[in-house]
C-alpha cells in the first residue's frame, strides 16, 4: 500500500499560502497534489443568501472537518478521494465534485489545518506563512474584489471585524506548532531551499513506494 506524505501550509488570509502551495506542487510535478481547505466549507445552500452573509467564515467552526477527515483517510490508504467545491461568491457546494488520486507528496493549504491536534499530527511538515497584517489585507481585498462580488466597503469591514480577530485567536496560535516558518513575502532562494528539501523528502520515501 502506498502511503503519502502530507504537508500543511497554514497563514493568515492573504498571507500567500496558496502561491506557496501551487508553486511547490507545480514544481513537484506528478510527484505532488495540492488540496485547498477552501473546498471544506460548509455547504449553506439551506439558508437565505442575506443569512449566509453574516455568518462568520474566519472560525473553524465554518469547516467540514468530517468530510476533510473522510479524505484524508482515503488518501492514507492510497486511494482517491473526492473532494468537494466551495462557491464562495453565493457560499454553497457547487454541483460538481473532483476526483483526486494521491501522490507521494500531498500538500494542505489553508487556514486552520494544524488547529486540530487530531490533524495535526497527520502531517508531515507544518509550514506556517508569515506575512504582515497589512499586506495581508491588501492581497485580500484585491482578491475579494476580483473574484468574490465583494465591494471594498464590506472588504474592509469584514477584515476588520472578523478576520483580523479571528487571525488572533485561531491562527497565528498555530506559529507554535508549526515546524517551518516561511516569510511572506519570501527573500531570495527561500521557496528553492524549501524544494530541495522536499525533493530530497521524496527521493527517500519513493523507493519505499515502489517496494
Amino acid at each position: 500500500m502506498n502511503t503519502p506524505r502530507h504537508i500543511a501550509i497554514v497563514g493568515g488570509s492573504g498571507s500567500g499560502k496558496t502561491w506557496l502551495a501551487e508553486a511547490t506542487a507545480a514544481a513537484l510535478a506528478s510527484r505532488a497534489v495540492r488540496v485547498s481547505l477552501d473546498d471544506f466549507y460548509r455547504d449553506l445552500a439551506g439558508l437565505p443568501f442575506a443569512e449566509r452573509e453574516h455568518l462568520n467564515f474566519d472560525d473553524p467552526a465554518a469547516i467540514d472537518w468530517e468530510t476533510l477527515r473522510r479524505v484524508f483517510d482515503s488518501f492514507q490508504a492510497g486511494q482517491p478521494a473526492v473532494l468537494p467545491v466551495y462557491d464562495f461568491a453565493t457560499h454553497t457546494r457547487r454541483p460538481e465534485t473532483r476526483q483526486v488520486n494521491p501522490a507521494p507528496l500531498i500538500i494542505w493549504d489553508g487556514l486552520w489545518l494544524l488547529h486540530h491536534p487530531w490533524l495535526r499530527h497527520r502531517f508531515d511538515r507544518r509550514i506556517f506563512v508569515d506575512c504582515p497584517a497589512g499586506l495581508r489585507y491588501e492581497r485580500r481585498a484585491a482578491r475579494d474584489l476580483r473574484e468574490r462580488g465583494r465591494t471594498p466597503e464590506s472588504v474592509h469591514r469584514q477584515f476588520h471585524e472578523q478576520v483580523e480577530p479571528m487571525h488572533r485567536q485561531f491562527v497565528e496560535p498555530q506559529r507554535a506548532t508549526a515546524t517551518h516558518i516561511f516569510p511572506s513575502p519570501p527573500p531570495p532562494g527561500a521557496l528553492d531551499r524549501l524544494l530541495l528539501e522536499l525533493r530530497s523528502s521524496l527521493e527517500n520515501l519513493e523507493p519505499l513506494l515502489t517496494s
